[in-house]
């Protein structure tokens, strides 16, 4: 008695030698293959995109394969298949370059500035808080939730309770006693 050494192997093998359920299918992928290949080569540059497009437009004629009538007419409906299937590609697509008259160029200010220290940036936030709370209370809310939270003037006046005005004037007033304190000069 022989037992098989793989079993999933024998199980493959048996799985394979079934028939597949339209022979018919499998005959017109043998004889039509090489002139429906050339056919999805003319739709994209690269030839393995264009056996892709292939093994896509055929997966989707064989699960449509009942429902045509008329097998005589199955190249144009092979054809169609590519072309539709083509299209979605390119409609999905993801586009990460457009093309300029004029190459970007990095500005001078972000090329020669040197990487910023972690500990001086500690130092200017700590600096940008003290100055923040030497502020009037009804200026510094205003300020932190419009800058800090990203609340809108709108949605800032609302959560105070107050006019849109005042929220801009106040706001103003706060930028300006910000610019006016010594301790945050050097950052000017």
């Amino acid at each position: 008695m022989t037992t098989p050494v793989c079993t999933s192997a024998s199980k493959a093998a048996t799985r394979a030698a079934t028939p597949t359920p339209y022979p018919s299918f499998s005959t017109y992928v043998r004889a039509r293959g090489p002139v429906l290949l050339r056919t999805a080569r003319s739709l994209t540059p690269n030839p393995c995109d264009a056996e892709d497009l292939l093994q896509t437009a055929l997966a989707k004629t064989y699960v449509a394969w009942d429902r045509i009538e008329d097998h005589r007419a199955l190249d144009g409906y092979v054809r169609r298949a590519l072309l539709n299937t083509r299209t979605s590609q390119w409609r999905k697509r993801k586009v990460d370059e457009y093309a300029t008259d004029e190459l970007p160029e990095p500005t001078p200010a972000l090329v020669t500035a040197p990487a910023a220290d972690p500990a001086e940036q500690q130092v200017l936030r700590d600096a940008m808080w003290r100055a923040v709370m030497k502020l009037p209370d009804r200026q510094r809310a205003m300020l932190v939730l419009r800058y800090y939270e990203d609340l809108s003037e709108v949605q800032t006046a609302e959560v105070l309770g107050v006019s849109v005005g005042t929220v801009k004037s106040a706001v103003s007033r706060a930028l300006g006693k910000l610019r006016e304190d010594p301790e945050l000069a050097p950052v000017r």
